[in-house]
């Protein structure tokens, strides 16, 4: 796509970008900087829990692009009752007041979640339009309070509309990385005369996961390779952790453990992947569909209107994944479902040709152009 125009004129504007999937909005980055009169300004999370030392996969990424981060103080109101958090809530919102006026940007572009909240909000009060992206199925309540102050709301899946009456909603489908259909490295090691399971629980990784996993590796490394994507949280300490339980393991499968999973590498872990173990948010979810990979999801319970469940219902119904909910995840139930998965591959295919004929290919793009058919108005 070559450089745009908005009203017959180049284009020179400023964008602030912000939301809880960093995931989401990399893609609709790098086409926005198709047009080179436009400036991006990222307004995220450094670190993603209290009094961790260890900055975000979103940190790394977006500052690794070369875009203006600023870190957002922000809370959430969704079962909160720590006094600390809800005190975030008008810090987050004046936070955003100041920062929106040191930036002065033309346009917000929202990618949901509790963080966008108070910048969107913010946004209105100053009279900055804003236009808000819907990942899941299901809509939050953050992604229901913003949708109040945008001019349009942008959808992943037709049937979400339903959830945005009375607004301007547009379906776009969910940008996607690159990198997931292209193997770039050729690192890991594996063992090839096993299956490979690759376990991540998205860009912070999951404490009750990696607990589990740490209990029966050795079980898990009997029958397959296993690459795990741990998170990196100071508070914790989960990767030292299974680094030196790996190293007393004698098994035929080989342990690949990663803080993170950079874009070049992700390709490479998909291609040579044939069960994925992880949460089911909804960037997961689109990717899995795309590449018709066999899942085994453990849905987030903590999250509003149970929407990590209903993302991995939708894999669950066209024939890809199993669910393990966390209530019942317990070191013996994950080896259980593992090994019965790896068992009936066979079985875990795509029987829903019509959900991945839905899938638009063009996302970002689409995006980008609502977003600049917002500052042309």
């Amino acid at each position: 796509m070559h450089s745009r125009e908005v009203g017959g004129h180049n284009v020179h504007m400023k964008v602030v970008i912000t939301g809880g999937h960093h995931t989401s909005a990399i893609p609709v980055i790098k086409e926005f900087r198709k047009t080179p009169e436009v400036q991006i300004f990222w307004f995220g999370h450094k670190y993603s829990i209290a009094r961790d030392k260890n900055p975000t996969l979103e940190y790394r990424e977006i500052t690794a692009l070369g875009v203006p981060f600023y870190d957002l103080k922000a809370g959430k109101l969704y079962r909160t009752t720590n006094i600390i958090r809800l005190l975030k809530i008008p810090f987050g919102f004046f936070q955003s007041l100041y920062l929106l006026k040191k930036v002065r940007p033309n346009v917000i572009l929202s990618f949901g979640g509790y963080l966008a909240a108070p910048v969107v909000f913010a946004g209105w009060f100053l009279g900055i339009p804003s236009i808000t992206h819907e990942q899941t199925v299901v809509t939050g309540y953050a992604n229901k309070f913003v949708a109040k102050f945008t001019k349009k709301v942008l959808v992943t899946w037709e049937e979400s509309k339903k959830y945005f009456p009375g607004k301007n909603v547009v379906t776009v489908g969910l940008p996607l990385r690159k990198e997931i259909f292209e193997q770039e490295t050729n690192k890991l090691n594996l063992n090839p005369d096993l299956p490979t399971i690759y376990i991540t629980a998205g860009k912070t990784g999951s404490h009750t996961l990696n607990k589990a996993v740490l209990e029966v590796l050795s079980e898990l490394l009997s029958v397959s390779n296993v690459i795990h994507q741990c998170g990196d949280t100071s508070i914790f300490n989960d990767y030292q952790k299974l680094l030196k339980k790996s190293e007393a393991i004698t098994a035929p499968g080989k342990y690949n453990l990663k803080s993170f999973v950079m874009e070049d590498e992700i390709g490479e872990i998909f291609a040579k992947t044939d069960l994925v173990v992880g949460r089911s948010g909804a960037h997961t979810i689109y990717e899995l569909l795309a590449l018709e990979k066999p899942a085994i999801l453990i849905p987030l319970p903590a999250v509003s209107h149970n929407e990590q469940f209903e993302n991995a219902a939708l894999l669950y119904k066209a024939g890809l994944a199993r669910i393990l909910e966390q209530k019942d995840l317990s070191p013996k139930s994950l080896v259980t479902t593992v090994k019965l998965a790896l068992e009936n591959l066979d079985q875990m295919k795509l029987r829903d040709r019509k959900i991945k004929e839905n899938m638009i290919s063009d996302s970002a793009e689409r995006i980008v152009n609502e977003v600049l058919s917002i500052v042309k108005k």
